[in-house]
């Protein structure tokens, strides 16, 4: 008599769905490469950027990189070690780099929901939870644009989500060093140097700090004159990277950029502000650690770091999976609907915006064209505040015993 073969388990099925999604989007890439269509125009510079290595040109001019196709103007903004960690692109051809890329951004966002959901104390037990998930994530603005441009924000949340929760929650001796090759890729995730700091894991943080610096101190090596211009001009020079001013910089130095109409005084106002909401920001970051919440800790420091960012262009904006993941989790049903609406509405590109019509907008049009910004700051003082008076509570509660 046989014995029928037992159904495969939900999360390999699941899994296997996630990974289903991938090979379509790069199945998607091949159709856009025999089609000639131009996408990507991101992954195309991190592409440009490694042949460039490879050709000894220099990566930091005014003029588009050589290697660029002849549709993409874009300098190359990223630091001197990420052209050689952009190498394996080098070997795709340039038509299908988006699709490559695209497809390894989906498999890291499957990778960040399993994560997350998982740190939050819950099991995918359910086959079609992680690709409807998946799926669902493409709905939000900031992620679908990083698919669309071709860009790497979802790898490298991936990187981030995988070295805190992953390999510092089991005391790794690796860990910390996803955290320095991302940094070392894009300056941004330094943020989470600090964030390793603040919750105890010293040893980490220095091994982040110390593969960045390591990365980066290979490359005054190899190309000396690339890296000493990039640290003395490119990185503290953000016009680099478009107008400062423009509505999709959603970070605070954006906004006074655009209520000041570009004064020269606005990139201090930010900094300064920045300062100020560090207090509860990071009083936030120990208080959640320490209560056993090492994903709101970790989002914390994620959202307060595009705050703090000079340019953080809406589709960097991707920390909103993690957060929709542990809302739903925890069924804050109302705050994760708030926060779903938000970034799937994609309400900014609804603000008139370009050239210096955002000196213009008013009122009105400020709310919405800040929002994203908005919602950031005043979550993260709201939630301190709502911590602060939970502990009062509960000191006056042991008082009263």
């Amino acid at each position: 008599m046989l014995k029928s073969r037992p159904a495969a388990e939900p999360r390999v099925v699941g899994a296997a769905l996630a990974g289903a999604l991938a090979l379509a989007m790069l199945a998607l890439g091949v159709v856009a490469w025999l089609g000639e269509w131009h996408l990507g125009a991101d992954s195309a510079v991190y592409r440009a950027g490694a042949l460039t290595l490879l050709k000894g040109e220099p990566l930091y001019t005014r003029e588009a990189l050589t290697t660029l196709p002849p549709w993409v103007l874009l300098p190359f903004t990223y630091t001197p070690a990420a052209a050689p960690l952009f190498l394996p692109l080098a070997i795709v051809p340039a038509g299908l780099t988006w699709g490559v890329v695209g497809a390894l951004s989906l498999v890291c966002l499957s990778v960040v929901i399993s994560v997350v959901a998982r740190a939050c104390g819950a099991h995918i037990t359910r086959w079609w939870v992680l690709p409807l998930a998946t799926t669902g994530g493409l709905a939000l603005e900031p992620v679908w644009k990083t698919i669309f441009l071709g860009q790497i924000n979802l790898i490298l949340m991936a990187l981030i989500v995988l070295d805190v929760l992953v390999l510092s929650a089991r005391g790794s001796r690796w860990a910390g060093v996803l955290i320095g090759i991302s940094a070392a890729i894009k300056l941004t995730p330094l943020i989470f140097v600090p964030h390793l700091l603040f919750t105890g894991r010293w040893k980490d943080a220095l091994r982040a700090l110390g593969t960045f610096v390591a990365l980066e101190a290979v490359m005054f090596a190899v190309i000396p004159g690339d890296a000493a211009r990039f640290w003395t001009e490119s990185a503290t020079d953000p016009s680099r990277v478009g107008s400062v001013h423009w509505i999709f910089n959603q970070s605070l130095n954006g906004l006074v950029n655009r209520a000041s109409e570009l004064a020269s005084w606005s990139l201090a106002v930010a900094i300064a502000i920045a300062a100020v909401l560090a207090v509860p920001a990071v009083w936030l970051v120990v208080r959640l650690h320490r209560r056993g919440d090492p994903v709101g800790a970790l989002l914390v420091t994620a959202f307060y770091g595009l705050l703090l960012s000079p340019v953080s262009w809406s589709h960097h904006w991707v920390w909103t999976v993690p957060l929709l993941v542990l809302l739903v989790i925890r069924r804050s049903w109302v705050p994760a609907a708030g926060v779903a609406v938000l970034f799937a509405s994609g309400v900014i590109m609804f603000v008139p915006n370009g050239g210096e019509t955002e000196f213009g907008w008013g009122l009105g049009w400020s709310l919405l064209g800040n929002v994203y910004v908005l919602t950031a700051a005043i979550a993260i003082t709201g939630l301190a505040v709502r911590e602060l008076r939970r502990g009062s509570a509960q000191v006056a509660a042991v008082t009263a015993k």
